[in-house]
Order: C-alpha cells, then structure tokens, then sequence
C-alpha cells in the first residue's frame, strides 16, 4: 500500500525513512503479512497523491452506560445542574436492556470508526443500576476482547469511598481488571472529608493493585483545587498505582507561573491526564443570556511541556451530558485542532489521541509502525491535513490485514496494493 502516515507514528530505529514534509507526513509503501505489518519503505513515487493513513485511535474517556440517553433524558439549558439532574431521574430507571443496547451500538460505532480501545466510567454508586451496568459492560469487555480493548471505571462521588460499601466495590472492580474512580469538585464538600475520602482511595487502589482514574477539576471556579489536592496526597503517599485525572478544566484557569508549578509537581507525582475538551466547551462558562467569554479546559500544552501524558477523549454521546457526539475519534480529532490548538502535524498535537492515550491504557501496542506490528489502519480520503480539516472525509479501516466494512467508509483511486 503507499500511504501517507505521521513520521511521529513510526518507529525511527526500525525504519529508514526520509524526513517528514511540512505536515509532518512521511509517503511509505507498506507490505503486509496477514495479520501483520512485513515491510515498511520509503515511497519511490512520494510525489504522486496517497491517503493519509493513521493507526486505529484510542478513547480514553467514555460513558457506555448512558450514551444515547439524550432525547429521553434532555439538558436543553446545557447546564452543569440540569445534566447532572436528567443523568439521575435516568439511572434511577436504567435498565440491563438498556445498557446492553447502547454499549452494543456504541462499541460497532466505535469499531468501525477506527478506535481499538475505550476506557469507559460506569455509574456505580449502588443499587440495580450499577449492578445492571457492570453485569452488561463485563460481558460486552468479554465479547469484543478480540476486536476492541475495553477498559472500565468506577465512578462514584469522592466520599463514597469513606463507606462500609467501599471494600465489597473495589473488590469487586479489581476482580475484573478495572480501575477505582470518583468526582472530587468542584463544588467541593467539606474540604477534608474530600481530602480523607482521596487518600482513603488511593490506599485502597494500591492493596488492591488497582489503577485510578478520578473526574476533577470539571468546572469554571477554584483553579486546580482539586487536582492540586491529588498531587499532594499521591506524593505524601508515595502512590504506586497510575493516577489520572480526567477533566482538569479549571487548571486552564491558573496564571501562566501557577499552571507550570502545579503541572510540574503532577509530572513528579506520576499524574497522568485526560482532556475533555468537547464536552467541558458545552457544558463550563455558560451565563444566562450571554455568549461565553470563559471556556475553561485543561491546559494541553502547558502540561505536555512539564512531561505530563495528556491523552484527549470524547466524553460523553448523546446522553445530558452532550446531546451530540457518535464515537468518531476523527470527528473529536478535527474538533480539537480549533478549540485547542492541536496541530496535527506536529508530534505533540496528535499524540494525545495516538501514542499517550495508548500508554495511558497501558495498551500492548503503543500505536507506532514498524515491521511486525499489527497490520491496523485508519485511512482517510484525503491526502494532507489541509483536507482533514476541510470537510469530514471518508475512511476505510484495516484491522489484522482485512477491510471492515464500517461507517464513514470509502475507497481511494491512489490505495493499491503492494505485492509482497
């Protein structure tokens, strides 16, 4: 195949390639193997057109268990409290149907959109909800192992974890491989009830072996308070399991001097970090009757600087939480290059979708080309970036050597084959 693929996703020590082009695209012929990538090479006819091509894309943050709640449970003021109240009248009613049918359409969305793993958040604060949806995600973690990587969270308030039900649930996650989460702010509780509740957490997650994944900081007021007070329990804990704090919004806040420190001691804490940018743009800065001049989100860059992982993930589809949405990791791709300035030709700006989101997830392939690894692609029907963010463009996704016929799919004149 002659592709057009990122230099920053391939592997430098095991291919020789020449240097990328001014949109960070290197042209390649690559010989496949079955299910395996056999060959890789620099493309004799580099000036001639070819797709841009991606390796399949992770999401590292997801709600299967309400998406596609929208039209039932409706947000129409977009608020923080009006999702908040619309997600519980829905969990009071959920059911196991119902979670299996929006994870089954979410996760054939997914897959042939091109993403080859989800974390997903679970409600779990008790009762036959949280049991319904844990039982259903489970299996459906079981029945689509050999296609997509799931990954599954539970998400609970902070203070849940000072209860008696605190053991018997993170017993239960660690059983199954999944990782403790919670909400810390804002608004913020009583402050150290909050901060007993996260050290109570992590202890628990560190018996357990289990890896954390918190929502904080999800708003437009006390800059940082929260993932500040992460840092300082993980460090005077001395944490030995990954910490994440997804969200971070308010860090974006901080004055330039605040936002280094605060992202600096989190790069010595080992905390890794999850922006939300879609739904945080939806949801944070609102004011009755005014166009948003606040639009807080997690500093992407700053952090990066700091030697923070920052992945991107899309949140929320189609539940009060954001009405829109369809598990489309290009879609959230092109979105991010405006509201946050991701450059996708540069190895920073498309890292949080490709390689930190598959380190995040401790994935077994790290998303980067080289001989042997799997034959996995996402190409587009577009040649350049320029094309990418001109209009949404086709696709066609290769899993294990084969075409899947997907949503979105197309076909290009200039993907040939290769003989091997």
């Amino acid at each position: 195949m002659r592709l057009r693929i990122p230099r920053c996703l391939m592997d430098g020590q095991r291919v020789t390639l020449p240097a990328a082009d001014s949109e960070g695209l290197v042209a390649v012929t690559l010989q496949l193997d079955g299910a395996r990538v056999a060959a890789i090479a620099a493309d004799p006819q580099a000036s001639a057109p070819a797709p841009l091509a991606l390796t399949p894309l992770v999401e590292p943050h997801a709600h299967l268990d309400k998406s596609f709640t929208y039209s039932a449970f409706a947000n129409p003021g977009g608020t923080m409290e009006g999702a908040l109240a619309a997600n519980l009248r829905e969990f009071e009613q959920r059911t196991a149907e119902q979670v299996h049918e929006r994870s089954e359409r979410a996760l054939e969305q997914a897959w042939r959109y091109g993403l080859r793993a989800i974390r997903s958040h679970i409600d779990s604060g008790g009762g036959p909800a949280s049991e319904a949806s844990w039982q259903v995600l489970l299996e459906q973690q079981r029945r689509w192992a050999d296609r997509l990587t799931l990954q599954l969270v539970a998400l609970v308030p902070i203070r849940f974890w000072l209860t008696p039900e605190a053991e018997t649930l993170a017993q239960r996650v660690a059983a199954a491989g999944g990782l403790l989460g919670g909400v810390l702010g804002p608004p913020f509780g009583h402050r150290s009830s909050d901060a007993l509740a996260l050290r109570a957490l992590l202890q628990l997650a560190a018996r357990l072996g289990c890896g954390v994944d918190l929502h904080v900081d999800e708003g437009d007021t006390a800059a940082g308070l929260g993932v500040a007070l992460v840092v300082r329990t993980a460090l005077e804990l001395g944490a030995q399991v990954p910490i994440t704090c997804s969200h971070a919004s308010s860090m974006g806040l901080l004055s330039a001097a605040r936002c280094s420190r605060l992202a600096e001691q989190m790069a010595a804490a080992g905390v890794q970090v999850v922006a939300l940018p879609r739904t945080n743009l939806w949801l944070l800065g609102r004011r009755s009757g005014q166009t948003p001049w606040l639009r807080a989100q997690a500093p992407i860059r700053p952090l990066q600087q700091a030697g923070v992982d920052v992945a991107v993930g899309g949140d929320n589809v189609q539940d009060p939480w954001y009405p829109g949405g369809d598990y489309d990791p290009i879609e959230l791709l092109r979105l991010c290059f405006t509201t946050s300035h991701l450059d996708p030709w540069q190895r920073q700006g498309l890292a949080p979708f490709t390689t930190s989101p598959a380190r995040l997830l401790g994935l077994d392939w790290d998303g980067v080309l080289r001989p042997g690894c799997p034959a996995d692609l996402l190409v587009l029907e577009a040649n350049s970036w320029q094309q990418v963010l001109a209009r949404p463009p086709q696709r066609r996704v290769l899993r294990a050597g084969v075409w899947i016929a997907g949503a979105g799919s197309g076909s290009s004149d200039a993907l040939t084959a290769v003989p091997s």
